[in-house]
């Protein structure tokens, strides 16, 4: 059992919204950030047990995006929200050797996007992007328009169940903003991307397809890989349906990477 300092507290971003995060000190030299979906909060109890998890190896940090939990703003559907994921590691990159990052869906999106803008700052003097060295993105779409809606193919036990009568209710909620901001896309910025990445995808996933990682991965110039865990749902509930391969992946992969 691990007795980490848990500090709560409030970042700015660059454009002012404050963002709500949960930073579990360890000890550790490495940290792994946790980027939530749409709907979900740092408080969820599926990204809960992924921070337990990964407790012996490394620091972990969780925030809420803007529109999300306990933080400010509207969500903007991915057009503003690696300004949330910057800020959160621009403050703690001077105190980890390395820094992975988990995101999961929406937040793996906004996840790539941060990795692409990293890589093109580190290239333009000045422009201060806070470090990630390794990324795992968890059934994130290759573009927001090419997302497979379809309500009649909900997962019933995840989607609807779980969430409304059972305990994945806590930390659930969301206040959106214009969806119709523009919004970089994932499949046209993965390839400008220098670090690692994990594309990680449930096969059985309704919502977002399989195809989605393997195109990202397909596009993706530097060192990376593919894993579609078998008859696995959509983002979070991998952790649920699918816990100890979708959490042996991750720390594999940090462990070869961080």
């Amino acid at each position: 059992m691990f007795n980490p300092t848990k500090l709560s507290g409030t970042l700015f971003t660059s454009d002012k919204i404050p963002i709500a995060y949960d930073h579990y000190r360890f000890g550790h030299p490495r940290l792994v950030m946790i980027a939530h979906g749409f709907f979900n909060s740092k408080s969820a109890l599926l990204l809960q047990e992924l921070q337990a998890a990964l407790a012996d190896e490394y620091d972990i940090f969780l925030l809420d995006f803007r529109g999300h939990g306990n933080s400010g703003g509207l969500f903007s559907w991915t057009s503003q929200e690696h300004l949330d994921l910057e800020a959160a590691l621009s403050q703690v990159e001077g105190e980890y050797a390395k820094i992975g990052v988990v995101g999961f869906s929406l937040g793996g999106a906004t996840s790539l996007v941060a990795a692409s803008r990293q890589a093109r700052g580190a290239r333009q003097p000045g422009i201060k992007i806070g470090r990630m060295d390794s990324l795992v993105a968890v059934c994130s779409p290759a573009a927001f328009e090419k997302i497979e809606y379809h309500f009649w193919q909900l997962d019933f036990e995840n989607d609807i169940w779980y969430n409304l009568a059972g305990e994945g209710r806590i930390g659930k909620g969301v206040r959106p903003g214009p969806f119709w901001w523009k919004k970089e896309r994932p499949l046209d910025v993965v390839q400008q991307i220098s670090i690692p990445i994990l594309f990680l995808h449930g096969e059985k996933d309704w919502l977002i397809k399989p195809w989605h990682s393997q195109i990202l991965y397909d596009r993706a110039a530097k060192y990376k890989r593919l894993a579609i865990i078998q008859n696995g749902p959509h983002a979070e509930y991998l952790i649920r349906k699918n816990k100890q391969e979708t959490i042996r992946l991750i720390r594999e992969w940090f462990k070869e990477t961080l």
